[in-house]
């Protein structure tokens, strides 16, 4: 991908008049934004244990070899792939006041990160059919969602989203970028890199907001629905202690995924108007990288007897190697 934007530069080199861009971090606080890296550290080191430990979890343990947890597992490498993309440069511009980046790079950032905010989407729909059937079609469960249904449903989202979103960066590519290159962000956002260009970015916000608007809008629709008739379902339960169980795990749900796309709305409509104060949206955007990959491990495995248990014996498994590694080292 690296390679293929310094392609594109070289072969449009006329157009470019800056070397790199320059992120200047978070927009009206510059002088104290380094204090905001220590709770960034922490999500993001949360971030990679909580999912690091999920994926050991359904690896070890047999009980969790199904779909559901499949699901969740793609969800865990989706997760720390989204963070890593980010969190290391912010951290490097908090601690080392590293702003520069290349513009390859930049553009590089700018398709992993709409990759796997798309892939994210697409596996919370994976997920919500997952659960409406295993509610709503139980006896059809087994037939429906088997092992090829997780690796058609992985691999159809990754080549929707890894091909749909190539046209950001590529666009954002061509765009004639003069003498400004300060970019007030921390990480490279289509919208807040075409700010910049001197030419005309219409076509690269219309893309912005139909990318938006019709992939992740329609897998919102379809989960919407999805949890609707799940919703329709569980209510219709004779046992108050079975339709209390699923609405417990369907509102944990639903409320990760509502955060998700809800944040997602918010920045493209903030990003689309001229904003006096452009703070709320740049931190809006970070944290809507590394909230959910913090947050989606502890209320899964929260929610989870199942998951919960592995858990357990996983880390039991640990202290006791641990204990006899500090035995042998004793002795």
């Amino acid at each position: 991908m690296l390679l293929m934007f310094q392609s594109l530069r070289s072969s449009n080199s006329s157009k470019f008049q800056v070397s790199e861009f320059v992120l200047m971090g978070f927009p009206g606080i510059h002088e104290w934004q380094h204090w905001l890296s220590l709770p960034l550290a922490l999500l993001y080191l949360l971030a990679l244990g909580a999912n690091i430990l999920i994926l050991i979890t359904i690896n070890q343990e047999a009980t969790l070899h199904q779909p559901m947890y499949h699901f969740l597992g793609i969800l865990a490498v989706v997760d720390v792939g989204l963070a890593t993309t980010i969190m290391p440069k912010i951290l490097a511009i908090l601690w080392f006041n590293a702003k520069a980046i290349s513009l390859p790079e930049c553009f590089s950032q700018m398709y992993v990160i709409h990759c796997f905010v798309a892939m994210e989407s697409g596996i919370f729909l994976c997920m919500a059919i997952d659960r409406y059937v295993a509610i709503c079609r139980p006896l059809r469960y087994s037939s429906v969602i088997t092992e090829s249904f997780v690796v058609k449903a992985t691999v159809l989202m990754i080549l929707r989203n890894s091909l749909l979103t190539i046209p950001v960066p590529v666009l954002a590519s061509q765009r004639h970028y003069c003498f400004q290159n300060q970019i007030e962000h921390c990480l490279c956002s289509n919208l807040g890199v075409t700010r910049l260009s001197c030419d005309d970015r219409t076509i690269n916000s219309i893309y912005q907001l139909l990318l938006a608007w019709t992939l992740m809008g329609s897998d919102l629709g379809m989960i919407i629905l999805s949890y609707a008739l799940i919703l329709q379902s569980v209510l219709s339960l004779n046992s108050e202690e079975a339709a209390s169980k699923a609405l417990s795990t369907c509102t944990s749900h639903l409320i990760l995924i509502l955060f998700f796309y809800t944040v997602v709305v918010v920045i493209s409509v903030t990003h689309s108007v001229t904003m006096t104060v452009p703070l709320f949206p740049v931190l809006l955007n970070v944290l809507h990288n590394v909230l959910p990959p913090s947050l989606n491990p502890v209320v899964y495995a929260l929610k989870n007897k199942e998951l919960r248990q592995g858990l357990r014996k996983v880390l039991r498994l640990g202290i006791k190697n641990n204990k006899r590694g500090d035995g042998a080292h004793a002795c």
